[in-house]
C-alpha cells in the first residue's frame, strides 16, 4: 500500500513539473498515440481533436475516364504502394477520374489527415486574400497583423511572403519524433498562439530556405486577421463550393477556434485530387477563375534559396525528366500534378517508415509519377 502511493506521488510530482515547464500537452499526446496503440499522428487521428468544418453544397462527381479502372496497377506500383501501407491511389487524367484504388478497409468516402498537403491551402487562402484586396500585398510584413512583432529581434523584417516561401529564420525545429520540440507542442497542445508567438528568430528572414511548420502556422493567423472570419469558411466559401467538393471536409482546431494551417485537414482522396486538377486548370473549374491564374504560377516557381525544389505551400521536380510539382504531407500524403501530361495523382497512406528523400522530396514521389505515367500516358 505504501509502494503504491509513493507511486503515485511520483506521477503526480511529474505531472505537476511537466505542466510548470510548458509540456502538459504530451499527456494529450499520449492518450491520441500511444493509449490506442499508435506510434505517432495518424491519417484517422482526426475525430479526436476539435475541427471546424468546411462545408460544400451541391457536389459535382468525377467525370469518369473511357478506361476507369480498365488496366491493373503492375506489380512494381503494387508492392511500393502495399509496403508503404497506403489507403487510396487515385489518377486523374484529361480531367476524368482513370483510375481508383483502395486498401486497408478504406474507399472513396473515407476522410484521412492531409498533414501537411494543408500548407499549401493556406498558401491558397492567401492568394485569394491578396486578390479580394483584404491584404494588400505579399510583401506586408507580419507586424502589421501583430504588432508584438516589432519588439522580436527580426521580428519587423518578416513578410508573408518569407512566411510562403519558407524563408522566415524562424527558430523551429522540424523534428516530428521529439515530443519536447515545438511540432508536438503545435499538434497536441492546447494554443497554437503559445506554441508559435513564443519562438525566436535565429536569423534574418528572407535570407535562407528552411521547411517549417511554424512558418505556416503564422502565415494562417496573418491571414484569419486580413479576412475576419474562420479559416474553414473562407476555404468553404472561395474554394470547396465552387469546386464541387463531394464532401464536407474538417480542420482540425485548437482549443481557441484557431485552425492548424501547416496541417490537419481531413478530407476524402476524390476531393484531394480536385484541387491537383484546380492547378492544372490555372486556377480555373469551368469557366470560374477560383484563384488567380499568377498567384497559381507563383506557387508552383521553384525559388532560389530553395535551391528550385520550393515554391509556395508546393513541392518541385523540374529535375526528373517528367517534371511535376505537388502538396505534401507526413507518412506520403500526395497531390502530384503532371502538367505535360494532364495528369494527377494521389496517394494516402501511413507510410511509418519515412521514404528517402531528396533534400525533402519523396523518392515515392518520383517513383509513382514515372511509373504511372508510364503505364496510363
Amino acid at each position: 500500500m505504501i509502494i503504491l502511493i509513493y507511486i503515485i506521488t511520483f506521477f503526480v510530482a511529474v505531472a505537476v513539473i511537466f505542466y510548470f515547464l510548458g509540456y502538459s500537452y504530451l499527456f494529450s499526446g499520449i492518450s491520441k498515440t500511444y493509449l490506442r496503440g499508435k506510434m505517432s499522428a495518424n491519417i484517422d487521428d482526426g475525430k479526436l481533436f476539435r475541427s471546424n468544418i468546411i462545408h460544400t453544397s451541391k457536389p459535382v462527381l468525377w467525370d469518369e475516364h473511357p478506361d476507369y479502372n480498365k488496366k491493373d496497377l503492375p506489380k512494381d506500383i503494387l508492392d511500393d504502394l502495399a509496403h508503404s501501407n497506403t489507403a487510396s491511389f487515385l489518377v486523374v487524367k484529361d480531367g476524368k477520374l482513370l483510375h481508383e484504388q483502395y486498401w486497408n478497409g478504406y474507399n472513396k468516402l473515407s476522410k484521412t489527415n492531409s498533414f501537411s498537403m494543408a500548407k499549401a491551402v493556406t498558401v491558397m487562402l492567401l492568394g485569394k486574400a491578396l486578390e479580394e484586396g483584404k491584404i494588400k500585398n505579399i510583401d506586408l510584413s507580419f507586424s502589421e497583423f501583430y504588432e508584438e512583432f516589432k519588439n522580436k529581434p527580426f521580428g519587423r523584417d518578416l513578410n508573408l511572403k518569407n512566411l510562403a516561401q519558407m524563408e522566415s529564420g524562424l527558430d523551429w525545429d522540424e523534428n516530428y519524433k521529439n515530443p519536447f520540440l515545438p511540432n508536438a507542442k503545435a499538434y497536441y497542445g492546447r494554443s497554437l498562439i503559445k506554441a508559435t508567438f513564443s519562438r525566436r528568430f535565429k536569423e534574418k528572414p528572407g535570407e535562407r530556405f528552411e521547411y517549417q511548420s511554424g512558418s505556416t502556422q503564422l502565415l494562417g493567423f496573418a491571414v484569419k486577421k486580413a479576412i475576419s472570419q474562420s479559416l474553414s469558411s473562407y476555404l468553404s466559401q472561395k474554394f470547396w463550393v465552387p469546386m464541387g467538393m463531394e464532401q464536407n471536409a474538417e480542420w482540425s482546431v485548437d482549443e481557441s477556434g484557431m485552425e492548424k494551417t501547416y496541417c490537419c485537414i481531413h478530407s476524402n482522396s476524390r476531393d484531394f485530387a480536385k484541387l491537383g486538377q484546380l492547378f492544372l486548370n490555372d486556377g480555373k473549374v469551368g469557366n470560374e477563375q477560383v484563384l488567380n491564374s499568377d498567384f497559381i504560377e507563383q506557387m508552383r516557381t521553384p525559388t532560389k534559396k530553395s535551391e528550385e525544389i520550393y515554391g509556395m505551400g508546393l513541392w518541385i521536380n523540374h529535375d526528373n525528366p517528367i517534371k511535376h510539382y505537388y502538396f505534401l504531407g507526413l507518412q506520403g500524403q500526395y497531390i502530384i500534378m503532371i502538367p505535360e501530361h494532364k495528369m494527377v495523382i494521389v496517394r494516402t497512406g501511413s507510410y511509418n517508415n519515412l521514404p528517402k528523400t531528396d533534400r525533402g522530396r519523396p523518392d515515392q514521389v518520383k517513383f509513382l509519377v514515372n511509373e504511372t505515367v508510364k503505364l496510363f500516358a
